[in-house]
């Protein structure tokens, strides 16, 4: 994410704001990240072994083997998922609490509104163009709601997504998404979409629970300038 600088004010006293290069996120330990651009392989390959590591030394190897097989081609297949979406990173719960293991991720990528010929950027209000990019999945029965995040504007949209075995989604999912709006390039945008199955039902308290997490994550969401 690299914009150009947006200057404020006028003549020599023009002061420059530095370009917004990328963002920070604060995340627990628990988490995984993913760079989806460089050093993906890196990244696998250190959440397969640090996985690898925890199974007990005791353990059947006809037993683990599988196990590991098929781990790690479910692993693979949403990393490679992400990147066919051009995402720029992908978060995943990694390290279980206890016995459990979240079925949840956070899915970070950025638009680009299309430009009209002739048009100036900045023409149509970001909050327009924000609900546009929202409704262009055809998503109904969406909560949307929009505010400010790191002093840019932010659009938030919650829905459930049904089960589509077609497309590889087996369980219903909570979905958050926050669109926000890159300062110095009102044709930019942040897109954070975070998903959760619940206990097992995207409408139960565990799915409230993440959603209420995810929430509070995001208000920790800077950006980070040159």
């Amino acid at each position: 994410m690299e914009p150009d600088a947006a200057p404020v004010g006028t003549g020599e006293a023009a002061e420059t704001i530095p370009p917004v290069t990328g963002y920070r996120l604060i995340l627990p330990g628990d988490w995984a990240h993913i760079p989806l651009r460089q050093g993906t392989e890196d990244a696998i390959r250190g959440v397969l072994d640090e996985a690898y590591a925890r199974i007990p030394a005791d353990a059947p190897a006809d037993k683990i083997g599988p196990y590991k097989r098929e781990w790690e081609r479910r692993f693979r297949a949403s990393v490679a998922n992400a990147q066919k979406n051009k995402a720029l990173d992908l978060y995943l719960p990694v390290r279980p609490k206890g016995d459990f293991n979240i079925g949840a991720s956070l899915l970070v990528t950025e638009c680009h509104v299309p430009r009209a010929p002739g048009r100036p950027p900045g023409a149509v209000e970001p909050t327009e163009v924000a609900v546009q990019l929202l409704a262009r999945d055809g998503v109904e029965n969406a909560d949307l709601s929009s505010g400010e995040i790191d002093h840019a504007l932010a659009v938030r949209r919650e829905h459930v997504a049904e089960a589509s075995p077609e497309k590889g989604a087996e369980l219903a999912s909570r979905r958050v998404e926050y669109m926000v709006s890159v300062p110095g390039d009102p044709d930019r945008w942040f897109v954070a979409a975070f998903s959760t199955v619940g206990g097992g039902d995207p409408r139960d308290e565990l799915a409230e629970a993440l959603v209420e997490w995810f929430d509070a994550v995001m208000a920790t969401f800077r950006w980070s300038r040159g």
